[in-house]
Order: C-alpha cells, then sequence, then structure tokens
C-alpha cells in the first residue's frame, strides 16, 4: 500500500515513519507538513493510504477530507478525540489518538488493507444479496440499521423493513464494509452512522437499545475513537 504522511510536528512524524517502515506491506511514497501541499500529490498519484493529523496550521485535515471529492483510505492521527464523530461521517478507516502504541497503529494499518481489499467491490456493489426462505433479497448498506441474532436466524432492521435470514454473522460481515459496520454482542451487529446515542455500554438505533458485550467492548469503542474506560 502506497501511503502519504500528512503531519505537521516532527516528533510524530518521525513515529509515524518508523512505524510505516516496520510494516512490510507499506510503502512510504510522500511525507508533507501541511494539506495544501498534500493536494497535488493526491490529484496526480496513486495514494492507497494517507496518515492525516487533523490539526495543522492553515488547513485542517478534517478541511482538507472535505475538499478531496475522492479520497484514498484515510487513517487520522491527532492528541483530540473530540473530532471522532465527525471524522467517522467521512467515512475514515481508523482515529488514532496520540500516543497511540505500534500494536495499535498495526491494528489501524491491518483494516486498511482489508478495506482495500473489498474496497472495489463495495464501491461497484453498495449493497449485499442476502438468502432468504424463498429467494435472494437486496439489502442497501446505507438502509442497514443494525442486524439481531435469534438462533439460527439473522434479522435485518433495514429502514421499515426486517428481513429473515440463515446466513450467519460471520458470513454478513465477510459482505458488509469493515468501518461502517461493528460487531458489539453475540447477537447484535450495528451501523455506525445509524448510532444515535451510546450510554452505559447501550447503543441507541431509533428504538432499539443493543448492549456491548465485553468480548467487543474494545474494539467497538476503538473504532469510533473514544475509549472504552
Amino acid at each position: 500500500m502506497n501511503c502519504l504522511l500528512i503531519e505537521d510536528e516532527p516528533l510524530a512524524m518521525l513515529r509515524l515513519r518508523e512505524y510505516v517502515q516496520r510494516i512490510p506491506f507499506l510503502t512510504l511514497s510522500y511525507a508533507v507538513d501541511n494539506g495544501l501541499e498534500a493536494i497535488p500529490i493526491l490529484q496526480r498519484e496513486t495514494i492507497d493510504l494517507v496518515f492525516l493529523d487533523i490539526e495543522m496550521d492553515g488547513f485542517s485535515g478534517l478541511q482538507l477530507l472535505e475538499a478531496l471529492p475522492k479520497r484514498p483510505a484515510v487513517i487520522l492521527t491527532t492528541a483530540f478525540d473530540q473530532y471522532a464523530l465527525k471524522a467517522f461521517d467521512l467515512q475514515v478507516v481508523d482515529y488514532l489518538v496520540k500516543p497511540y502504541t505500534f500494536d495499535r497503529f498495526l491494528q489501524a494499518v491491518t483494516r486498511a488493507q482489508d478495506g482495500l481489499k473489498t474496497g472495489q467491490r463495495e464501491n461497484r456493489n453498495p449493497f449485499l444479496f442476502v438468502k432468504t426462505e424463498y429467494r435472494l433479497q437486496k439489502v442497501a448498506f446505507d438502509d442497514i440499521l443494525y442486524i439481531e441474532g435469534m438462533r439460527d436466524y439473522r434479522r435485518i432492521y433495514a429502514g421499515d423493513e426486517k428481513i429473515m435470514t440463515l446466513e450467519t454473522f460471520g458470513d454478513l460481515e465477510q459482505q458488509l464494509p469493515p468501518q461502517r459496520f461493528c460487531r458489539v454482542h453475540k447477537s447484535w451487529l450495528v451501523a455506525l452512522d445509524k448510532i444515535e446515542s451510546i450510554e452505559r455500554d447501550r447503543i441507541k438505533i431509533r428504538q432499539a437499545l443493543i448492549p456491548v458485550s465485553e468480548t467487543y467492548r474494545e474494539r467497538f469503542y476503538r473504532l469510533i475513537g473514544r475509549s472504552a474506560n
């Protein structure tokens, strides 16, 4: 994966360079200290993954994301956690809060690699087909609110529709974009952009209160850029 680093803190840039060079499937293509300098690079070069600081002088990382009509995978790196919800609205791969460890960095780039493998399929087909009792039912990603496990069945809540399928959570997770959907319990999977609020490890989506179990708790909070504590 060809990488572009955008970071205005020299020490943070050194850490990024070191971490990127330790991972065999990453190639450091460019490193710049401001978003404006990155724009022509993104326009003319093939960049698979951008590591992007948020708070930079003159032109923030979020402004850069909003200015790009077409963007590669992006991992945000920041000392602040208050931008997490805005960041995931912009469909970033992950949100690293400084100082982050190499293990945490590796988790983020692995997620980006997984997303790259399925990205072309996702861009062509923003939907999946699930097996129901008598047919294959088309379900748009944008319509999915959450999925509930019910013994041998999974119930997909898509808009005002409820679709029953025998497909497993594992089958469904293979087809859903990992930056948009997250398993939060052995019996529940949620669309991150449909979450209205989270209180005491319970997710509110419309009238549903969905529990976050201990098994999935750390990964879920990491994905939305918040601490599990």
